[in-house]
């Protein structure tokens, strides 16, 4: 984007929002502050591409590209850790988490997935903290996630699932 401005709301999070211009002149930038007063810019939100495997293995790979469908699938629960790969707290976590995911990995209906958090971001998700986990039941209508606390206990994730 290079010494194109964006404009940062700092609220419960943060929005980003970017410009759709390459140049910086008074009309692009008066039009730029007018839609985001205006409420008609859309978020920006990272996110890496798709990698061509994120299925395969049984903790699913989720990214800002896959995230809705995936997680908003009507006929799944889903739950999902949102994690940095720098974290201590998450590199324990793997071994428990992959047990889960293997446990887990010819249901029907329940879907345990993880999302790299420093490089892609969702909409109306707010990570706070590493590792964060939250569960996504299946329905109709987007849903409601109930965040977890974290424990190295995979019976715990066990009784939430069943």
């Amino acid at each position: 984007m290079g010494d194109v401005p964006r404009i940062i709301h700092l609220s419960e999070g943060v929005d980003k929002y970017a410009p759709d211009f390459t140049e910086m002149n008074e009309e692009n930038l008066s039009a730029f502050a007018q839609n985001y007063l205006d409420g008609k810019l859309k978020k920006h939100l990272n996110s890496e591409e798709i990698p061509e495997d994120w299925d395969a293995l049984p903790v699913k790979v989720l990214v800002g590209k896959n995230f809705e469908q995936v997680v908003y699938d009507p006929t799944k629960d889903v739950l999902v850790e949102f994690y940095a790969p720098w974290c201590g707290h998450c590199k324990q976590l793997v071994p428990i988490y992959d047990e889960l995911g293997e446990k887990y990995k010819d249901h029907p209906s329940i879907v345990i997935a993880k999302m790299d958090s420093t490089a892609n971001e969702v909409d109306d998700v707010n990570v706070r903290g590493f590792p964060t986990l939250k569960f996504f039941p299946k329905g109709d209508e987007k849903k409601l996630v109930r965040m977890l606390q974290c424990t190295r206990e995979e019976k715990s994730y066990i009784e939430l699932l069943q």
